[in-house]
C-alpha cells in the first residue's frame, strides 16, 4: 500500500464532502421539481447520501488516526479537537438520515418536510466541520511536513504598504532604491543642462 502523507484521511474526506453536499443540495430543490425528473433526482439524492454516509465510516476512522498521529502542539490541539468534536456530530447526524431513508424507501413511504430540515441542519453542521478541517490545515499547518519559500522571480508577492508574502518588504526596500537611482540620474542630467548654458 502507497504511504500517503500525512495520513489516508484528506482524501477520502473530499468524497464526505462531495457526496453528502450535493446529497442536501437535492433534497433542497427536488420538491420544486417537476415529473419526471422530480422522481430521478430523488433516487440520485438518496444514493448520494447512502454513499456519503457508507464512505463517512471510512473517512471518520481515517480522521481519528490522524487525530491520534499528527504532530502538533497546544492551539492546533485544541483546533483538532473541535474539528473532531463537530466531525463526530455530523457522522452520527448523517448515518442517522442514512438509515432513516433507507427503512422509509423499504416501506414505500416518500420522505417529507421534516426529512428534509433535518438534512439542512446536518448539511449545515458539515460545512462547519469541513471549515474547521481546513482551519486545521491552512492556518495551523497540520499535516503539512514544509512550508515554501518565496524565492525567485513571480514567486514574491509585494503590495503598495509593503506587505506581502516571504519577501514582500525587501521587494519594496529594492523599488524605493531604483526610484532614488532614477531620481539622481534625472538630477544629474539637469546639471548638464545647466553647464551647457553657461558654455553657449
Amino acid at each position: 500500500m502507497p504511504e500517503i502523507i500525512p495520513n489516508w484521511h484528506p482524501i477520502f474526506v473530499h468524497f464526505t464532502v462531495a457526496l453528502l453536499s450535493l446529497s442536501v443540495g437535492l433534497f433542497i430543490v427536488t420538491p420544486f421539481v417537476k415529473s419526471p425528473l422530480k422522481e430521478q433526482w430523488q433516487t440520485v439524492a438518496r444514493w448520494a447520501l447512502w454513499f456519503g454516509a457508507a464512505i463517512t465510516i471510512i473517512t471518520g476512522f481515517a480522521g481519528l488516526y490522524a487525530y491520534n498521529t499528527v504532530a502538533h502542539d497546544t492551539p492546533s490541539h485544541l483546533a483538532m479537537t473541535d474539528h473532531r468534536n463537530w466531525a463526530i456530530v455530523a457522522i452520527v447526524m448523517f448515518l442517522a438520515l442514512a438509515a432513516w431513508s433507507i427503512v422509509w424507501v423499504r416501506k414505500g413511504k416518500n420522505l417529507g418536510t421534516v426529512f428534509v430540515i433535518c438534512m439542512v441542519i446536518a448539511g449545515g453542521v458539515l460545512a462547519s466541520t469541513a471549515w474547521r478541517g481546513g482551519e486545521v490545515v491552512y492556518r495551523y499547518g497540520l499535516g503539512v511536513m514544509s512550508l515554501p519559500q518565496a524565492e525567485g522571480e513571480g514567486h514574491s508577492h509585494s503590495h503598495a504598504n509593503g506587505g506581502g508574502h516571504g519577501q514582500g518588504n525587501n521587494s519594496t526596500d529594492s523599488g524605493h532604491d531604483e526610484m532614488g537611482d532614477m531620481t539622481m540620474d534625472f538630477s544629474g542630467m539637469d546639471e548638464m543642462k545647466h553647464d551647457d548654458d553657461h558654455e553657449h
